[in-house]
């Protein structure tokens, strides 16, 4: 009986926190009107904002012998940042560069900071993404709040480009290029900044940056957004390229989950619902389980009535394959970008570095 009531509470407290975030969801994005009370709140959250932008950048901002590319967003949630991580590292690997890359870590409960991922190392210990960004690229990665001391340490274990994950806020760190990722389906939201809206900097934050990645996955066509500045404007998407087993990481074809079949899917991401749509247009039909951002997965998580197929983010997936049945699959997608944007981005380093 303890034990069911741990599971129940556990339930209802996931259950609640998830109402309360598809309230502020749609406010944000289906423009409820109620969160205008909150306008001076707003205005407090910008000011703060600009005037710890303007400290950093004046009187802390660190710039190192080496090129550093930020991909960040300006909205909370997600947009695809891991995917196209995983795609700038595979494209700079292969151009001779050796890249690594530096994450805040969050949730990370790391030995000591900075920490470097390794094969030894837990979600626990390095967090989801930057441990799901090793396993998929092998490149050095290395998690502390303080970006700049987590790349000093890469400079040092022979890097020569850095990559620095949702780093775009992070202004103690110096860099040469700026990559914002935006959702094509979320969009701006309502334009509004926390807590009116899910921004984080202005929409003019957009002007600064060298590179907009719209991610298209959830759009049957191509949305144009209306993005202010000169940057180019790169559409990507995110394609399903196989699944592998949670337990023990073996790749198994797409095919393995047939057409038609239902599936228990379970997502802790930014935006459960790209994961679910993807599923749906690979003929699966998922029977959805939506948790938190980074939630902590436990086996009582999978405590299902119908016997059905689980299959989860290669993000959540690392988080859960301590106690993972044999036959759970995560899905591996890779971020696919319009070919124009390789020489651009060769050319900007090329120019902001001098190389």
């Amino acid at each position: 009986m303890p034990e069911q009531r741990t599971k129940r509470d556990t339930h209802s407290s996931t259950q609640r926190s998830s109402d309360r975030e598809t309230r502020w969801l749609n406010a944000w994005y289906q423009g409820e009107r109620w969160v205008y009370w909150l306008l001076p709140l707003e205005w407090l959250f910008r000011s703060v904002s600009a005037a710890r932008r303007c400290f950093l950048r004046r009187f802390c901002q660190r710039h190192l012998p080496v090129p550093v590319i930020v991909v960040g967003n300006l909205s909370v949630g997600g947009t695809g940042k891991t995917p196209v991580i995983i795609a700038l590292v595979r494209h700079l690997q292969k151009a001779g560069y050796r890249v690594g890359v530096v994450s805040r870590g969050y949730g990370s409960q790391a030995p000591e900071y900075p920490y470097v991922v390794s094969a030894a190392s837990s979600a626990t210990q390095a967090g989801d993404e930057p441990l799901a960004i090793w396993r998929a690229t092998g490149c050095p990665v290395c998690i502390d709040a303080d970006r700049v001391a987590a790349a000093q340490t890469l400079l040092q274990a022979g890097c020569d480009l850095i990559l620095s994950d949702d780093g775009l806020q992070h202004y103690r760190l110096g860099r040469q290029i700026e990559v914002a990722v935006l959702d094509a389906a979320r969009a701006l939201g309502n334009g509004h900044c926390l807590p009116v809206g899910p921004l984080r900097e202005p929409v003019a934050r957009l002007r600064e940056v060298d590179f907009a990645i719209v991610n298209q996955t959830q759009v049957d066509a191509e949305v144009h957004l209306d993005i202010p500045g000169q940057a180019p404007v790169i559409d990507m998407r995110l394609q399903p390229t196989h699944w592998f087993k949670v337990k023990d990481l073996t790749e198994v074809p797409l095919s393995q989950v047939t057409r038609g079949s239902a599936v228990h899917a379970v997502a802790g991401i930014g935006n459960p619902q790209r994961f679910f749509d993807t599923l749906t247009g690979l003929g699966v039909r998922p029977q959805c389980h939506i948790y938190r951002d980074h939630h902590r997965f436990s086996s009582a998580d999978f405590s299902f009535k119908q016997p059905l197929p689980v299959v989860m983010t290669s993000k959540d997936a690392v988080k859960c394959q301590s106690f993972a049945e044999p036959d759970w699959l995560a899905l591996e997608v890779e971020a696919v970008l319009d070919k124009r944007f390789w020489p651009l981005l060769t050319q900007a380093i090329e120019r902001k570095t001098k190389i």
